[in-house]
């Protein structure tokens, strides 16, 4: 079922499958992106997750945004718009791909920090990546076949790990 929620323990093949896709953005957006990054759970070493790897693109423009769709049109990512969520448009990957989210960012997205924040803050606290870990295996059982309440049992858990993580010295900065 490809609806279902599906959390599994961390594979360590994970940070290899995004070094591929990074290769392959990479090559097809050249000098439109500035940075490339692993984010969402699989990018965090021993955290369960749904095997999906996240990846946002920074932009070094904004205006870059029209070649980007372009380019990445010709290696197979079809546009989705921002759906929904301001400063971040999703691409659906090639059809026939290993599953993954592709999101490019304008250089003052603040989806792209907080997803890093969020990102090195669980990186460097195991004892809280575990505890989401343990959140997200309970959820999926719960609400294997209801998305919106997996998300929404794991909002309150998310933002206040983020509210951590900005509080942090450096956190704002990244």
């Amino acid at each position: 079922m490809m609806n279902s929620i599906v959390v599994v323990d961390y594979d360590p093949v994970w940070p290899e499958l995004f070094q591929f896709f990074r290769a392959r953005i990479m090559a097809a957006l050249g000098g439109l992106a500035a940075a490339v990054e692993h984010v969402g759970s699989t990018a965090v070493v021993g955290l369960a997750a749904k095997p999906v790897i996240d990846m946002d693109v920074l932009l070094v423009s904004a205006g870059a945004l029209p070649a980007a769709i372009e380019r990445l049109a010709i290696v197979g990512y079809s546009h989705q718009g921002d759906l929904g969520i301001a400063e971040r448009e999703a691409f659906l990957a090639p059809a026939n791909d290993i599953p993954h989210h592709l999101y490019v960012c304008p250089p003052s997205s603040g989806e792209y920090r907080r997803h890093l924040v969020l990102r090195d803050y669980l990186r460097s606290h195991p004892k809280e990546a575990q505890a989401y870990g343990h959140l997200k295996h309970s959820l999926a059982q719960k609400f294997a076949h209801d998305r919106p309440a997996y998300i929404a049992g794991k909002e309150e858990f998310v933002r206040e790990l983020l509210e951590r993580a900005l509080a942090r010295p450096g956190g704002e900065s990244v």
